[in-house]
């Protein structure tokens, strides 16, 4: 399966940190800060004041890595953005792939995107 291309991992990552960047994130995702704050179940000031929350760390690796998984099904890094915040999945009903990371069934949401990768139409 491939992964997200390094750079925009390193675009993701906040200067100087092994950590992610919340505001770097948001911007490649075309989020606003308080979307994501919501994504991660944290208060917006989380984002600027405490980015090391574990929460929040645990929630951003959360969606960077259904990021990865959606790239072995759109390449397009447009296309794939769209389609994890937009695009109605039949088998969550009816739920964005986004809205299932906020629910934090992640895990689910790989396995979808592993059998669409494969070649399952679903």
């Amino acid at each position: 399966m491939p992964a997200l291309s390094a750079d925009v991992l390193e675009s993701m990552r906040e200067p100087g940190t092994s950590r992610l960047s919340p505001s770097r994130l948001a911007a490649l995702l075309e989020m606003q800060q308080q979307e994501l704050a919501a994504l991660a179940g944290v208060h917006r000031n989380t984002l600027r004041l405490h980015s090391e929350s574990p929460r929040l760390q645990a929630r951003l690796r959360d969606l960077v890595t259904v990021l990865s998984a959606a790239a072995a099904v759109q390449t397009d890094w447009l296309r794939l953005v769209f389609f994890v915040k937009n695009e109605p999945v039949a088998a969550f009903r009816h739920k964005t792939l986004l809205q299932v990371v906020q629910e934090g069934r992640t895990d689910d949401a790989i396995v979808y995107l592993e059998s669409i990768a494969a070649g399952f139409a679903g």
